[in-house]
């Protein structure tokens, strides 16, 4: 199954290095918890992505507060990018077979 959709990022700021997400939208995270079940690793799930032109491996986490899954993006990715926080990714979202 693929996903498409676009999505806000947004900095979570720690004491240590700051971390960059993408909420997936509800519906898309409702599809995944529906296709892949019980998860291991805090219920995270093995993802291929593309943003723009640049396509990485990662993992989305399960997120209580918004209902659905974050997706962190690497500082690799937004430099090629040219994202910040604040600025809407267009993403193309697998599950990693």
């Amino acid at each position: 199954m693929i996903y498409r959709f676009d999505a806000p990022l947004w900095l979570y700021a720690t004491q240590g290095a700051p971390w960059h997400f993408l909420t997936l939208p509800v519906e898309v995270g409702a599809g995944l918890k529906a296709m892949t079940g019980r998860t291991p690793g805090w219920g995270s799930i093995r993802v291929v992505v593309t943003v723009g032109e640049t396509r990485w491996r990662t993992s989305v986490f399960p997120d209580r507060k918004s209902g659905s899954f974050l997706l962190p993006v690497k500082a690799d990715v937004r430099r090629a990018e040219g994202l910040t926080a604040g600025d809407t990714a267009r993403v193309t979202l697998e599950i990693e077979a």
